[in-house]
């Protein structure tokens, strides 16, 4: 589903400003509508309800109200209640595409085809492409096949919706067991629709493939498609075709779970900036028409926590169940919710369980090593780390760059350098150009005053990587202080500050190049400023002011380092 013009809904924020602020002398009024517009303002779908409710039984209720209302209900799964608001909305502002997205939704969910019908011939809009898909799945659900053909033809006629739209006609074939025709939709190369498949629809290519019985094909899609992935569902099809037995088309059950899979790619389809809220409204319509659906739930946390709503996010994660082949990725977003919420103890330990209960599976142990690493548990974080390489080589994939990079990141951070320069050179193996490695370990090595050339070799080879890195041109500046080339770090190490004026480290860095320069007044400026923005993990606040009263050749004399030579 390509990101196209949407017919948005309200945003809680945008109704609220579009009603006229109440006048104070109205009992109570006022301050129920501040205080609404302040919960929408931050999405706050579950404080904002009740000052709607209470604003939509006052003097000022209006129809924007209604909107937001109608949305937050759908927001919080409560889908009574949204569909009873969106009846009254659609007849107080048959414009609005939340009161239509909720009716539809609600149609489905029941399988009320020939309400889902009458709500579009009746004008009700959401999307384009979302209305003229519903028309073909209610006409299946009626068994209407010409009407059903006919509504998918015109929608494969608006901009960018072919390959989507052959897919889901794709899907009603095989619904209705012409698996044939819904196999020649997907592999014609001239469309692209097997290129532009989700993970359902990988999964859904593979059921075609074993009703065919082209097992090889579909075990060879599934290798491609989900590489060292653990899913009760992936390997009993794997272990299916590897018998040569077909499995059952189940991906969809009818022609609703269908317009589920549309509503789904809808919401993945807008989220990202302003469109999170209308895509939480697209997967929360999906979820309701089928709860079964993980993929969406899974997305569902993941859009509050683009909202800014993790206890949200975290009773979302937390339904997905824990045999499911989404429950490592839902664990980790539980994680990252309690840590969002300063709870970092608990998140490790909602992924030391996950750790346990896979110990076979590579991203619940690297997982883990993250947040440990987050926690500076770096020896712990190492082991969690060894464990994920080592079943990364037995699945023949050493060239995760990453999981190298992070080990050598906790091996450095617990001070044992020749591990770590050992990882870092690992992972530069199989990404050579990658600009995080060679800036972290030729900046190790310009602070242990070892290998310079080649340091500043690596950190010259990072900036061209990523010249707007604040922490990579600071790397390169302060190599070339290391080597006593003042005059041209200085432009390098301003225009690091200049990229990221608030960093402590890179101020102290600016005001030890302006020493070493002569210009002791613009480096005990800059001393003070990175005191003001710090403190920071790598920033020695207490050598920052011994600098300050002494001066930074005195700081280095204490501590039996070279000084600085001013160049000629």
């Amino acid at each position: 589903m390509p990101r196209r013009t949407i017919l948005p809904s309200l945003t809680l924020a945008a109704a609220l400003v579009l009603t006229p602020v109440p006048s104070l002398a109205v009992d109570g009024t006022a301050g129920a509508f501040l205080a609404a517009r302040a919960a929408g303002s931050a999405n706050d779908f579950v404080r904002v309800v009740p000052y709607l409710e209470r604003l939509m039984q006052s003097e000022i209720a209006a129809p924007e109200l209604r909107d937001s209302l109608t949305g937050s209900y759908l927001a919080l799964g409560r889908h009574a209640d949204a569909a009873a608001e969106a009846r009254l909305l659609i007849e107080e502002m048959p414009g609005s595409s939340t009161g239509a997205l909720t009716l539809m939704a609600g149609a489905f969910a029941t399988r009320d085809y020939a309400a889902v019908l009458d709500l579009v011939e009746g004008g009700a809009r959401t999307h384009p492409a979302a209305d003229g898909l519903a028309m073909a799945w209610a006409h299946l659900g009626q068994g209407s096949m010409a009407e059903v053909f006919d509504a998918f033809d015109r929608v494969a006629a608006q901009e960018g919706m072919l390959a989507f739209t052959l897919y889901c006609r794709a899907l009603a074939l095989a619904l209705v067991g012409d698996v044939e025709g819904a196999i020649e939709l997907i592999e014609d190369p001239e469309t692209g629709v097997a290129d532009a498949l989700n993970r359902r629809g990988v999964i859904a290519h593979a059921q075609i493939l074993g009703q065919l019985e082209r097992f090889d094909d579909a075990l060879e899609l599934l290798a491609a498609g989900f590489p060292g992935v653990h899913d009760p569902k992936i390997e009993a099809m794997r272990a299916a075709y590897a018998e040569g037995r077909a499995l059952p088309f189940d991906l969809i059950s009818d022609p609703a779970d269908g317009m589920a899979e549309v509503m789904a790619v809808m919401a993945a389809a807008m989220r990202g900036g302003q469109g999170s809220f209308d895509a939480m409204l697209y997967a929360r319509a999906a979820e309701w028409i089928n709860p079964d659906l993980l993929d969406v739930r899974l997305m569902l946390g993941q859009i509050f926590v683009e909202l800014e709503q993790p206890e949200l996010a975290g009773e979302t994660f937390g339904m997905i169940p824990a045999d499911s082949g989404l429950a490592i990725a839902a664990a980790m977003g539980r994680a990252q919710v309690l840590d969002n919420l300063d709870r970092l103890d608990e998140a490790i330990a909602v992924l030391q369980d996950l750790a346990d209960r896979y110990p076979d599976v590579m991203a619940a142990h690297q997982g883990h090593g993250d947040f440990l690493r987050r926690a500076n548990r770096h020896e712990e974080a190492i082991a969690a780390y060894t464990r994920a390489i080592e079943l990364m080589e037995a699945q023949d994939r050493g060239g995760d760059w990453p999981l190298w990079f992070a080990r050598a990141v906790s091996h450095e951070r617990a001070g044992m350098w020749p591990e770590a320069e050992a990882d870092f050179r690992r992972a530069l193996v199989y990404e050579p150009d990658q600009p995080l490695v060679l800036n972290y370990l030729g900046y190790s090595l310009v602070e242990r005053r070892e290998n310079l050339d080649e340091a500043l070799e690596m950190i010259e080879r990072a900036v061209e990587g990523d010249p707007d890195s604040g922490y990579i041109v600071d790397s390169l500046a302060w190599a070339l202080f290391r080597l006593g080339r003042y005059e041209e770090a200085l432009p390098h190490m301003e225009r690091a500050v200049e990229l990221m004026p608030s960093d402590p480290i890179l101020n102290d860095h600016l005001g030890d190049v302006y020493w070493a320069l002569g210009r002791y007044r613009e480096a005990r400026f800059q001393w003070r400023r990175a005191l003001s923005f710090g403190p920071h993990e790598d920033l020695d606040m207490d050598r920052v002011r011994r600098k300050l009263d002494i001066g930074l050749y005195e700081v280095l004399l204490e501590e039996g380092e070279p000084l600085p030579h001013q160049e000629e």
